[in-house]
């Protein structure tokens, strides 16, 4: 039995750090952790051109702890109305390493996103011409489609679309949470990728009803069936570079969770690594845990690999049931729960 893992310093390619006091406050969590981290621009304004975006950067490397090394991966805000020109100086001037496509009103903070796909097709040429990756919430807006069928539909309609009207352009297909999913991505080009959070990977639907609403538990895409949550544990650790860790971890406080019309997001960031390698030691797969955490990634990317290294030790110890943060309470993912690793900090 191992009771030690020592892996290349992963990264979160998948992030959502706010602004302001919450993001001075989330962002120690992951830095102790991640080298790298995407961090997604669904702020408030969100970021939507290079100067924002360049701005947006400066407050989270000011708010990076004394003696911690990270750094910030920033996208683009993709609107119906985006400059390819403004995108492509952004990228050229390392400002943007990603961009973002969020479908209108998809989830929290997308009001501003695409509402026609057809729209952005110039900037979707300008990326494929300049080799900038293309990050997607994939799910379809209707009212009338059931939001547990929302990515499916999203595959069908539109993504199968892009991947065959953008051959050569990187996709990121973000957070899965089903089988349809996993399979599309599997059986689809080297240009197709996914990332997958940790409680994708340790809740299915359930979770969010089992003895009534437990507003923790809620985020979106909102988790599916058994059979889907099976199926991503498979891809993930399969060995297949196509799938990364991305934690989509999203700060909201309790107030904010545990109200009439609660937020959708889980705070994974404090134990993210941990929760996965649990997830790679029942599926009995600790010896691909590297490369779904701190290699496909970078790989995908066309970034070098972090040559510093993580630690962790088998330990099982229980989660907070609150954190204070930025003067607010929050619940982190597993709270109350006892996880069996724990990451050693020199």
């Amino acid at each position: 039995m191992t009771d030690i893992i020592t892996i290349r310093r992963p990264d979160d390619w998948h992030l959502h750090l706010r602004d302001g006091d919450m993001m001075r406050s989330v962002l120690p969590f992951t830095a102790r952790q991640f080298a790298r981290a995407i961090v997604m621009p669904n702020v408030s304004p969100p970021v939507t051109d290079v100067q924002k975006t360049i701005a947006y950067r400066e407050r989270i490397l000011d708010a990076v702890p004394e003696g911690m090394d990270f750094t910030p991966l920033m996208t683009c805000y993709l609107t119906d109305t985006t400059d390819p020109d403004d995108v492509a100086r952004g990228h050229a001037e390392g400002v943007f390493t990603a961009a973002k496509l969020y479908p209108a009103h998809a989830t929290t903070g997308s009001a501003h996103g695409v509402t026609d796909i057809s729209a952005i097709y110039p900037v979707l040429e300008k990326m494929q011409a300049i080799a900038m990756p293309l990050l997607i919430h994939g799910e379809v807006t209707d009212s009338h489609v059931d939001i547990f069928d929302r990515e499916s539909v999203f595959i069908e309609r539109t993504l199968s679309k892009l991947v065959c009207d953008f051959p050569a352009l990187k996709i990121v297909f973000e957070h899965i949470t089903t089988r349809n999913a996993a399979d599309f991505v599997m059986t689809g080009p080297d240009t197709l990728a996914a990332t997958i959070t940790p409680q994708h990977l340790h809740i299915n639907r359930n979770a969010i009803f089992a003895g009534g609403i437990r507003p923790h538990m809620y985020c979106l895409p909102i988790a599916k069936r058994e059979e889907h949550r099976l199926r991503l544990r498979e891809v993930a650790v399969s060995g297949s570079p196509k799938f990364f860790l991305g934690t989509d971890s999203a700060p909201h406080t309790v107030g904010a969770k545990e109200s009439a019309c609660g937020c959708a997001g889980i705070f994974g960031a404090p134990y993210a690594i941990e929760s996965y390698a649990a997830v790679f030691e029942e599926e009995n797969a600790l010896d691909r845990f590297q490369a779904f955490a701190s290699e496909n990634g970078p790989r995908f990317y066309g970034l070098p690999l972090n040559e510093a290294t993580i630690t962790l030790r088998r330990q099982s110890h229980r989660v907070e049931e609150i954190l204070e943060v930025a003067g607010e309470k929050i619940v982190p993912f597993h709270a109350g729960e006892a996880i069996g690793w724990r990451l050693i900090l020199e």
